[in-house]
């Protein structure tokens, strides 16, 4: 396996995946920037879909938290223009593409979603003035390419 080293690659490699890899992969997307936003739900939902199996009932209820921090955060972000509601927001919405139901995860790659979701994250952060240092795309280069390797050392 190659590394991945753009986001041609990045992009191509994501959509190869299946439904669930893609939401565990769209978790660890998360995980990475889950300091920009204060929502406990958030660190609930990724560790349901990181879960060993979970039930369609859990990512059920994982769908609904993650549509209703989309919601809350979507109404503080737009009331003063607060960059940091705004990278909240994106957290949620990246939240949100790791509970995606099945057919949206295939048909629209889920952890492209989270990916792009929470470069947004980043980027209204640095608008904010907090200090992310490392580029966003190279961190989700170097995770995807973690994942897939671990992948592959689990299928050998």
């Amino acid at each position: 396996m190659s590394e991945i080293t753009n986001n041609v690659e990045f992009k191509k490699a994501l959509e190869s995946l299946e439904c669930g890899q893609q939401r565990k992969l769209a978790a660890r997307f998360v995980e990475d920037v889950l300091f920009l936003t204060k929502d406990e739900r958030i660190p609930k939902i990724i560790k349901a879909v990181l879960a060993d199996n979970p039930s369609q009932e859990e990512l059920e209820a994982a769908r609904k938290a993650a549509q209703a921090s989309i919601v809350d955060s979507h109404c503080r972000c737009g009331s003063d223009c607060d960059w940091r509601e705004q990278a909240a927001y994106f957290v949620a919405r990246a939240a949100a593409a790791t509970v995606a139901p099945d057919n949206k995860c295939l048909s629209k790659s889920a952890a492209w979603e989270a990916a792009v979701n929470t470069r947004m994250a980043c980027t209204c952060a640095s608008i904010e003035g907090e200090d992310i240092t490392e580029r966003e795309c190279e961190k989700q280069q170097q995770i995807a390419n973690e994942f897939l390797k671990a992948l592959q050392q689990e299928n050998n």
